[in-house]
């Protein structure tokens, strides 16, 4: 019989693997647990809404569908809008004067349900917002009337807003800016959308002025084209034009100058050419004296007041107002003179100074004085008076001279050697075919209007006289004279109508002074002559011998009819 070991009951251990297979069971084991309490953690999610969720600005945090109605049902009969103006009052607007009301549609509802429970956790750290536009509302027409019926929109307590302009001129500081003004003028429809969806948000509080809900003035102080005109107003009206007539002076400043600018419909500043064309014809009417009246102390005693002729300071009106448009867009400031047409020897009572011929017409007589010394005096022949050709009365300006001319004729060409024109085509100049002058020669034998002189007196004149000198031609009663000479005499200095003798020169060996000009007591006549006097183009020529065995140019011993005179030559 076999032997049989008996079997041993003593356990074996587990081991390594057995260890991991306990270990493995109790993991799974616990992360079972831990899945199961996160399940159950978020089925509470299924009536309430997730942590750090809000909806329309309202906490909704763990509430559910219900207590969120609460919340919004409580702040909706509740609700009170405090709106803030400009200036710092305030309005308010309750809920129940609009007919505030919630509204719940099943957007609350819908919400929940959507939520996903099993991402509760993540919503622990990450906030979620929902916006529900239709959970309140309000009664329309009743909004209407609350919103207008605020005093910040009514009429009568409205001041509206006013842009940035310019002031007027002020002496002496020119422009300005004046700033906009505000006002507290309201865009009604902002106010209306501001005021509404503060509403629907049930927002307590709102400011008009952020709104941006008040009316703003349309032109602010900084803007660039408001800048750059008062600049250029500023430039205009600051040039000072200081106009120079001798020792008077005529001041142009801003004080004129701001009545003649202005701002156009495209927003530039403007000149007013018509306002400056304005301003120097009155400088020119006030003092032009080319067309005025002459007072002149005679070398007989007398004061005669001459009319006529072109003598005198006359302004280029044209130019003048082209210069001092620029000078006052360029904002220059001077002291000037205008610009002339034609210019005199001196400002004051007598523009024609102390250098001029004074030619009595009625006396056959002439003066020559030269800075204010008499160089020379003498008889002549004028203009025939029977023939209606007399030499008029006038003050003119020497126009040239001219030395060795030709005086022409429709059948003659006479030449002369010294020719001096003030007045057209009649002039001074030597007559070598007369040896008598004045007295009454110029009544039936005188010139087509020229003055004829003796040879010698034309060449002193000549050689001492300048264009622009000025030629005053007068009458005087009671100067007059029946006696013609060789032309070298002169009146006594007592008695005027009275002719010196012969013999004495023409020239005086000590010149004496030109007369002082005194206010006119008493005046002569200026004209003797009729309008139609002036100088025909050339003198007549004739090869009759006159009354004193004359030929020549102002001789004419013809049956009447006019001939051509002296003034054109070669």
């Amino acid at each position: 019989m076999e032997n049989v070991k008996p079997r041993s009951r003593k356990k074996k251990p587990f081991g390594l693997k057995g260890l991991a297979a306990i270990g493995s069971g109790t993991v799974a084991a616990a992360a079972l647990i831990a899945a199961l309490v996160y399940l159950q953690t978020g089925k509470q999610y299924e009536k309430v809404f997730f942590p750090n969720t809000t909806i329309n600005g309202m906490d909704a945090s763990k509430k559910s569908v219900e207590e969120v109605k609460k919340s919004i049902a409580s702040v909706t009969q509740n609700y009170v809008l405090s709106i803030g103006e400009r200036g710092g009052s305030t309005k308010e607007i309750n809920g129940r004067d609009i007919g505030l009301e919630s509204v719940f549609d099943g957007s609350l509802e819908k919400l929940l349900a959507d939520q996903k429970t099993y991402e509760w956790l993540k919503h622990t750290k990450t906030p979620q917002e929902f916006d529900i536009g239709t959970m309140i509302q309000y009664d329309q027409d009743k909004f209407e009337t609350a919103v207008s019926g605020l005093d910040c929109l009514k009429d009568e307590l409205v001041e509206k807003p006013e842009n940035a302009h310019l002031s007027d001129y002020v002496s002496g500081q020119g422009y300005h800016i004046i700033a906009a003004k505000e006002g507290n003028q309201l865009d009604p429809e902002k106010v209306k959308s501001g005021i509404s969806e503060a509403v629907m948000g049930l927002i307590p509080e709102i400011s008009l002025e952020e709104l941006g809900a008040y009316v703003r003035p349309q032109i602010p102080a900084d803007d660039p084209q408001l800048i750059e005109q008062v600049q250029t107003l500023n430039k205009y009206a600051n040039a000072t034009i200081t106009y120079s007539f001798g020792n008077e002076k005529k001041v142009l400043n801003g004080d004129t100058i701001s009545k003649w600018i202005g701002i156009g419909e495209d927003g530039k500043v403007y000149l007013s050419s018509s306002s400056v064309s304005a301003y120097v014809k009155e400088l020119a009417s006030q003092y032009d004296t080319s067309t005025r009246a002459k007072n002149l102390k005679t070398s007989y005693g007398q004061t005669v007041r001459i009319t006529g002729g072109s003598y005198g300071w006359k302004i280029d009106q044209s130019k003048e107002a082209d210069e001092l448009a620029e000078l006052i867009r360029s904002g220059q400031s001077q002291v000037r003179e205008p610009v002339y047409k034609q210019k005199a020897a001196s400002h004051g009572e007598n523009d024609y100074g102390t250098t001029y011929v004074e030619i009595n017409l009625t006396a056959q007589h002439l003066y020559f004085y030269k800075d204010g010394k008499l160089l020379v005096e003498s008889d002549f022949v004028s203009g025939n008076e029977s023939k209606g050709w007399s030499t008029p009365a006038g003050v003119f300006p020497l126009t040239y001279k001219q030395r060795d001319a030709t005086l022409k004729g429709e059948t003659y060409r006479t030449p002369v050697s010294y020719w001096m024109p003030f007045n057209g085509n009649i002039g001074l100049h030597d007559a070598t075919w007369r040896s008598t002058f004045g007295g009454t020669i110029y009544k039936t034998g005188g010139s087509h209007g020229c003055v004829n002189l003796p040879p010698a007196v034309a060449k002193t004149i000549f050689e001492n006289i300048a264009a622009g000198v000025p030629v005053l031609c007068y009458h005087l009663p009671g100067t007059e004279s029946q006696t013609a000479s060789n032309g070298t005499s002169k009146p006594a200095e007592t008695k005027p109508a009275e002719t010196k003798p012969a013999t004495e020169p023409t020239t005086a060996a000590k010149p004496t002074e030109a007369p002082t000009t005194a206010p006119p007591a008493t005046t002569a006549p200026t004209t003797a002559a009729p309008p139609a006097t002036k100088e025909p183009e050339t003198e007549t020529s004739t090869s009759a011998p006159s009354k004193d065995g004359e030929v020549g140019p102002g001789v004419s011993n013809s049956s009447g009819k006019k001939k051509t005179g002296p003034g054109v030559h070669k």
